[in-house]
C-alpha cells in the first residue's frame, strides 16, 4: 500500500476538504483527488462522499481512518529506528569481562545520553563482515593478521595497549615474584586453552612464542574461565596469561597471583574498527573519548607484533 495515498487520505479526512488537504500537503487538488481515487481502487471501497461543504467520510472511510493513522505512526517509527543519531550505536566486544568492555563502560559513564547496543562476535573476519553489512557500527579487535589486511573501506585506530600479566597458583615457582621477564618465562609452561587457530589472538600468541621462545599450550577443551582458574590454582606447573584490564573473580582460597611481565612488557593491541562512511554521530564522540583515554597512558618498553599496528585514520 502506497503510504503517500494513506497520508493524503488522513489529511483529507482531517481537513474535510480536498482543497485544504492539498494546501497542507503542498500539492495540487487534482493530485489529492488522484491519490484518493487510487487508494479507493486498491481497497475496493468508497472512502469519501462529495457534499456541498466538502468531503465527508463514508462508513468504510470511518472504519479505515484509525488504521490509516496507525499505518503512518508505524512508518514513522520504522524510519526513526534507522535515522542517523536516533538509533543506538552498535558495538562489538570480544567478551563481557574484557578490556574492550571496560572501555565501553567508561564511555557510557562519560556519555550516558548515548544509547548503546553491545554484542560479542567471535573473530575479526565475522566482525569486519558485520561492519560492512551495517549489522554493527564498530568493533574492538587486534587490527589484522599476517597476510590478511583490512579491506580498504574499513578504518582503524589503536586505542589501548593492554599489558599481559602472568597468572599463577600459590604453589607455582614464580608465585611470589614481584615481576617476571619474558626470558624467565621461557622455562615455564603457559596454558591457554581458549586459543583458537585462525583467530587474531592465535596469531598474536604465535608471534609471541616465536619471538621469545615461550611454551604456550592450548591443549584440552576450553570449559571457560572458571575451569581455567581452578586448574591454575591447583596445578603448580602451569600458569596462564591474562590482560591487566581483564576482570575475573575467583574464590579467595584459590590464592591466585597476578604478576607483571617485563623486559619488554608484551601488550595486546586493541583497535577500533569502523566503516569509512558510517554516519552515526556517536562514532565521532566514541573516537574522541578513546583518544583522550589512550593519551593518558604512560609509554613503556613494550612488545607487539608488527602486523598489529593499524594504518592511520583521520583524527576524530
Amino acid at each position: 500500500m502506497d503510504l503517500n495515498t494513506v497520508r493524503t487520505f488522513v489529511a483529507a479526512a482531517d481537513a474535510g476538504q480536498f482543497q485544504e488537504a492539498a494546501a497542507d500537503l503542498a500539492v495540487t487538488q487534482q493530485a489529492v483527488s488522484k491519490r484518493i481515487a487510487a487508494l479507493e481502487r486498491n481497497l475496493g471501497v468508497r472512502l469519501f462522499t462529495r457534499t456541498p461543504r466538502g468531503a465527508e467520510l463514508t462508513i468504510d472511510g470511518q472504519a479505515f481512518l484509525p488504521h490509516a493513522r496507525e499505518l503512518l505512526r508505524v512508518a514513522e517509527r520504522a524510519v526513526a529506528s534507522v535515522r542517523t543519531g536516533s538509533r543506538p550505536l552498535r558495538v562489538d566486544v570480544i567478551a563481557s569481562r574484557s578490556a574492550q568492555s571496560g572501555l565501553m563502560r567508561g564511555f557510557h559513564r562519560a556519555h550516558p545520553e548515548i544509547e548503546l547496543d553491545v554484542v560479542m562476535l567471535f573473530d575479526i573476519e565475522t566482525a569486519v563482515a558485520a561492519i560492512r553489512s551495517g549489522a554493527i557500527d564498530v568493533s574492538f579487535r587486534a587490527v589484522g593478521m599476517p597476510g590478511r589486511p583490512l579491506p580498504e573501506d574499513i578504518e582503524s585506530v589503536q586505542v589501548l595497549d593492554e599489558a599481559l600479566q602472568l597468572l599463577t597458583g600459590p604453589a607455582h615457582e614464580l608465585a611470589h615474584a614481584r615481576s617476571v621477564t619474558l626470558t624467565q618465562l621461557a622455562a615455564h609452561r603457559i596454558w591457554m586453552p581458549g586459543i583458537v587457530s585462525g583467530t587474531e589472538w592465535a596469531a598474536y600468541y604465535d608471534d609471541l612464542v616465536a619471538e621469545f621462545g615461550l611454551t604456550i599450550e592450548a591443549t584440552g577443551p576450553n570449559f571457560g574461565s572458571d575451569a581455567l582458574l581452578d586448574t591454575i590454582a591447583d596445578t603448580p606447573a602451569l600458569a596462564t596469561f591474562m590482560g591487566e584490564h581483564t576482570r575475573l573473580v575467583w574464590p579467595a582460597d584459590h590464592g591466585l597471583r597476578r604478576i607483571p611481565v617485563t623486559d619488554p612488557t608484551p601488550v595486546y593491541p586493541h583497535s577500533l574498527l569502523w566503516h569509512h562512511d558510517n554516519p552515526h554521530p556517536a562514532l565521532a564522540t566514541l573516537r574522541a573519548h578513546l583518544a583522550a583515554a589512550a593519551a593518558s597512558h604512560d609509554a613503556a618498553e613494550t612488545w607487539a607484533p608488527d602486523w598489529a599496528t593499524p594504518r592511520s585514520a583521520s583524527r576524530p
